[in-house]
């Protein structure tokens, strides 16, 4: 396949923190520079949560106007994607980074169990992040949990209710949501094939499934997420030293499928940004 495979690198999220891997970048700075160490290993998109000094979760649009600045200085060209995931922050508030119009947002378009709650995404919220994404001209990518939140954004895309051009996201590994299996990735991927052939998907997988979703995304000609968001480890005994490090893994699985490794240009011309 000569179609180049855009990484993307989710490089702190909402729950793993320092205790977990020394590595997480949690300030500013360090997003920065972790998302640097990324770009340059190969990572075209940057999916960024910002934390309080305690660690714990925010949706501070402050935070985000600073890491933006950080990141287009740093890592020109590379695109940005910052979360409205439901663990940062409540209602529209989820949305209140909006307004700095990065490249991307993720966007979830339907509520599913998560491993000790309910991820709600009542429609008058998803609703409403749309719109504002409209607005500001973001693009999202849709974090889909399950089967039918594609064919949900399927449909708002072609109601013209999504800014751009359609990307999804299959999650799978989430306790008490999609598990990794075979059999619904490929059924995921003929829906996409069938029924949005213009779009693009890609796909990623919580902890030690995240290199086996990343290599059945390689190998089926889509795109892939990997990071420390979604995976602290190398392997069951081995802590990743680094965002870059799972980012050379992706790369690695690249080469062996004989997939070219998206530029940060040829990921913009991909996805229409």
């Amino acid at each position: 396949m000569t179609k180049p495979c855009i990484i993307c690198v989710a490089i702190t999220g909402s729950l793993p923190t320092k205790k977990n891997n020394p590595a997480v970048p949690i300030s500013v700075a360090e997003q920065v520079e972790s998302t640097q160490e990324a770009f340059e290993a190969g990572a075209s998109i940057v999916h960024a949560h910002v934390r309080n000094d305690d660690q714990t979760p925010c949706s501070d649009p402050e935070k985000f106007a600073l890491l933006k600045e950080g990141l287009q200085k740093h890592c020109p060209g590379m695109i940005i994607q910052f979360s409205t995931g439901g663990r940062s922050g409540a209602g529209q508030a989820r949305g209140g980074m909006l307004p700095l119009s990065p490249d991307m947002a993720s966007l979830s378009v339907g509520s599913n169990n998560f491993p000790t709650r309910v991820y709600e995404n009542p429609p008058d919220l998803v609703d409403w992040l749309s719109a504002e994404m409209q607005k500001y001209k973001v693009t999202p990518e849709i974090e889909a949990f399950d089967l039918s939140h594609i064919l949900q954004a399927i449909r708002l895309h072609k109601e013209g209710k999504l800014y751009g051009k359609l990307y999804v996201q299959f999650v799978m590994g989430v306790k008490n949501a999609m598990p990794v299996d075979r059999a619904v990735f490929d059924f995921y991927v003929k829906s996409m094939q069938d029924r949005a052939p213009d779009a693009e998907w890609c796909a990623a997988g919580i902890g030690p499934n995240q290199i086996v979703v990343n290599e059945w995304a390689i190998a089926a000609g889509g795109h892939t997420r990997t990071g420390l968001e979604d995976n602290v480890r190398l392997d069951r005994n081995t802590l990743a030293p680094s965002n870059a490090a799972l980012v050379n893994r992706v790369t690695e699985l690249c080469a062996k499928h004989e997939r070219p490794v998206a530029t940060w240009q040829q990921a913009r011309e991909i996805l229409a940004l």
